[in-house]
């Protein structure tokens, strides 16, 4: 079996900066959309979420450059244009969303999608025993967990 110089196989490795490429893109999708919410948001809660979509779409920033990171240190080469990042997206785009239940629903739901992306590489670089792969998928998806269960309970706070 060929190698990288991470010890790492090859061709279970090119599978795994695919499917980081994929994340990649869709975290961008995920990007835009938080921009979009935090320009756009109105009504009676405006200050409250307009900070906090502001302070997930800063560490949202972070995640996509450590995803590229990854892929690089894989040996690939991160996607990097609208087009792909289009033709890979699983994600709803939210246009115009103004609405303070819409805007968390959105987040909830891409974070969901986010996070069956996350599993499906954490399963296959755990098979390789790429831990630094395997290491950041973990961070991501307990940090998404938490955030995806704040906001359903303000969700139900709202209701």
């Amino acid at each position: 079996m060929k190698t990288n110089i991470l010890g790492l196989p090859v061709k279970e490795s090119e599978l795994i900066i695919n499917e980081l490429n994929v994340l990649l893109s869709n975290f961008q999708v995920y990007y835009q959309n938080l921009r979009g919410i935090h320009w756009n948001i109105r009504g009676k809660r405006f200050f409250d979420l307009h900070v906090k979509f502001e302070e997930l779409y800063n560490d949202s920033q972070l995640k996509i450059d450590m995803i590229a990171e990854r892929v690089l240190t894989l040996g690939g080469t991160p996607l990097h244009t609208f087009e792909d990042y289009i033709k890979n997206n699983q994600l709803l785009v939210g246009k115009n969303i103004s609405n303070d239940e819409k805007a968390v629903h959105l987040i909830v739901t891409s974070l969901s999608h986010l996070l069956k992306i996350e599993r499906q590489i954490l399963s296959k670089s755990d098979e390789i025993n790429d831990e630094g792969t395997n290491s950041m998928m973990s961070d991501f998806i307990s940090e998404q967990e938490k955030t995806i269960w704040m906001m359903q309970a303000w969700l139900e706070e709202t209701l």
